[in-house]
């Protein structure tokens, strides 16, 4: 594959090259949407996620039909979230699963009935957790014991005789997907209840334990970016077990099993991301089969992608300052191009995070065919500020170019900051020939209006 290919698994449907070779999406020019809005800039293929988020309800509701059930599918909101964000979630039959406060009024802004929307965290303060009730959410996730304590009462001072919906959030032990700061399941960490600690049980039976409650079921979350769904079988097997057994101990079998998120994409050209209809189908066929061993009825099924929906369906746009070759030690020494861009670790925090790879190419003309060994780089006074590590980019890569870097739509927005107090990107939406602003640009103006000196 030559620098100026563009992997599919990698990039949005809609971006191809246009017959100069500079970048399109959905229609339209990258460089007309670098002097309309500058850069650096998050360019979202709007018809690219809506179709990611159905081929997920889709395939898990096929596949689940088969076994008599249904499923739910939670957009995950972390991943990225704005009004319209949510809203195209919701038009496109899927629910929105928020982790805070502010996720919450997002979605509460973009219209998003208080039924269809799920609040997570496992440090709910007492006003996201009255906004919730306020707002008449269709799940509060619990996450710890005294979580549940505190959640009854606060309905039971409000008098209104409603009970609040709840699911208990469990550690399974199972641990999948990339680093070990996006590790969501093993025993050694904040989220959920552990089931081999016994606290998972005990927190089941203390929603029982209070009438204000109404227990839904019981949800986990492995990991992060899995490529491999043999983690989300076990984890599934675990929890139906959990909830057998607390049938057995109680005589309530829980309606509902959410089996989280966490499903991979493709970041680096010849990587293969996970698809919806395979694991879908494994799945259905581990809950179906775990169901019949146990003597259970198969319960609802709910999951919650954000990073396979949002992730590749955008990229982001920089324009090329410095160029520089540096001479790098080795066994022979070489020469890298440092590509020095008008962002950085404030547009995209992963790579300086936990090492996450990415890869760039040159996008406002074809290139030399030569290539050279390039690191991609922001503004940024880290020496960590690397946003590509390694790619061959065309070796006339100039002051002026512009780079695209594909995979972005997942915590690259949702992450930014205001490091070295450089205003966070705007995120443009396009559709069939037309873009629009979903987030504006924030300014110098923004930054000065919250210093109150």
């Amino acid at each position: 594959m030559s620098a100026a290919d563009l992997d599919p698994a990698v990039w949005a449907s809609g971006v191809r090259r246009g017959a100069d070779g500079a970048l399109e999406v959905a229609g339209v020019d990258v460089r007309d949407l670098a002097r309309e809005h500058g850069t650096p800039l998050y360019v979202l293929d709007e018809a690219d996620f809506r179709a990611r988020a159905r081929s997920f309800r889709s395939a898990f509701t096929a596949a689940f039909a088969g076994i008599g059930t249904e499923v739910d599918v939670y957009y995950a909101g972390k991943a990225f979230l704005s009004v319209a964000v949510a809203r195209w979630a919701h038009e496109e039959g899927l629910r929105v699963d928020t982790a805070t406060g502010g996720e919450l009024a997002v979605a509460l802004r973009a219209a998003v009935p208080g039924a269809d929307i799920g609040l997570h965290g496992n440090n709910k303060s007492d006003a996201e957790l009255e906004r919730a009730l306020d707002a008449g959410v269709g799940r509060i996730i619990v996450d710890s014991l005294t979580e549940i304590d505190r959640l009854a009462a606060m309905v039971a001072g409000r008098g209104d005789g409603r009970r609040a919906p709840v699911m208990v959030r469990v550690t399974t032990g199972v641990h999948a997907g990339g680093h070990e700061y996006i590790a969501t399941a093993h025993e050694d960490q904040k989220f959920g209840l552990s089931i081999a600690g016994g606290q998972a049980m005990a927190g089941l039976r203390a929603v029982l334990s209070h009438p204000e409650l109404e227990l839904l079921g019981v949800h986990s979350h492995i990991g992060s970016q899995i490529l491999d769904p043999a983690g989300f079988a076990e984890a599934a097997r675990k929890l139906l077990v959990l909830r057998a057994d607390l049938a057995a101990a109680t005589g309530h079998l829980v309606a509902e099993v959410d089996l989280g998120g966490g499903y991979g994409i493709a970041y680096l050209p010849g990587e293969v991301p996970i698809e919806p209809g395979r694991v879908a189908k494994d799945l259905a066929g581990v809950v179906g089969g775990v169901c019949a061993e146990l003597g259970t009825a198969v319960p609802r099924i709910s999951i919650e992608p954000g990073r396979a929906v949002v992730g590749p369906a955008m990229f982001t746009l920089y324009e090329v300052g410095t160029v520089k070759p540096v001479t790098v030690d080795g066994e022979p020494p070489f020469t890298r191009t440092y590509v020095s861009v008008d962002g950085g670790m404030s547009d995209n925090l992963r790579p300086a995070l936990y090492g996450a790879r990415y890869t760039a190419t040159l996008a406002s003309r074809p290139g030399a065919a030569d290539t050279v060994l390039s690191r991609v780089v922001g503004k940024h006074c880290e020496s960590g500020d690397i946003l590509v590590h390694d790619v061959d980019l065309p070796a006339d890569v100039a002051r002026g170019d512009l780079l695209a870097v594909p995979a972005t739509g997942a915590y690259g927005r949702s992450m930014a900051s205001n490091y070295n107090h450089v205003p966070r990107p705007p995120v443009l939406a396009v559709l069939a020939g037309r873009s629009r602003v979903l987030v504006r640009r924030e300014t110098e103006a923004d930054l000065l209006a919250l210093d109150e000196g």
